[in-house]
C-alpha cells in the first residue's frame, strides 16, 4: 500500500490555469496528491463567463460558493447561488452555470478526480501577472472529447 505524502498549500500557492472556458483556476489538491480521490480547484470568473450544458459522466461536481453569485441550470432547473452556498452535482446530471455578479469565486471538488487530465487539457500556466487567454470552446470541446471527462449536450442555457 502506497502512503501518500500531505499537501499544504496556503493562501495564493497552487497551480494558476487560465481556463479556455473562462476564468482563471488555482489548483488546491490534484488527482495525484489525493491518490485520485478528488480534484480540488478555486474558480474565479467575471460577469458574463457561462457554460454550455454538460455532464461528467464518471465525477460528482461540488461548488462552494466564496464570493458573488452564479445561476445553475440543473437539469433544465434555474436556480441562483450566492456567497456561503453550496450545490452537489451527481455524476450524469445535466448541468451548466454563469456569473452574474461582477466576479465570483467557488471551490470546485471532482469526485473522484479522473477529470484533471481535462482541465489540462483545456487550460494554459496564468504566471503571475499574465493576461486572460481568449475563450474557445472548440479547445473545450476538443479536450472533452479527448479525455471523456465531460460530455457537451448544448450551448449555454442563459
Amino acid at each position: 500500500m502506497t502512503t501518500l505524502a500531505a499537501t499544504v498549500r496556503d493562501q495564493g500557492e497552487g497551480e494558476r490555469r487560465w481556463f479556455s472556458g473562462g476564468g482563471l483556476h488555482t489548483w488546491l489538491a490534484t488527482s495525484d496528491e489525493t491518490g485520485g480521490a478528488f480534484l480540488l480547484f478555486e474558480f474565479t470568473g467575471e460577469q458574463g463567463k457561462v457554460t454550455p450544458v454538460h455532464i461528467h459522466p464518471a465525477s460528482d461536481e461540488t461548488f462552494y460558493l466564496l464570493d458573488g453569485e452564479i445561476q445553475l441550470d440543473l437539469d433544465g432547473k434555474r436556480r441562483n447561488l450566492s456567497a456561503g452556498g453550496v450545490v452537489v452535482i451527481p455524476r450524469g446530471v445535466p448541468h451548466a452555470f454563469m456569473v452574474v455578479s461582477p466576479t465570483t469565486r467557488f471551490l470546485t471538488i471532482q469526485t473522484p478526480g479522473t477529470d484533471e487530465a481535462f482541465y489540462r487539457l483545456a487550460s494554459e500556466p496564468a504566471p503571475e501577472g499574465s493576461r486572460p487567454t481568449p475563450v474557445d470552446f472548440d479547445r473545450i470541446r476538443d479536450a472533452a472529447e479527448k479525455t471523456g471527462a465531460i460530455q457537451i449536450l448544448g450551448p449555454p442555457p442563459f
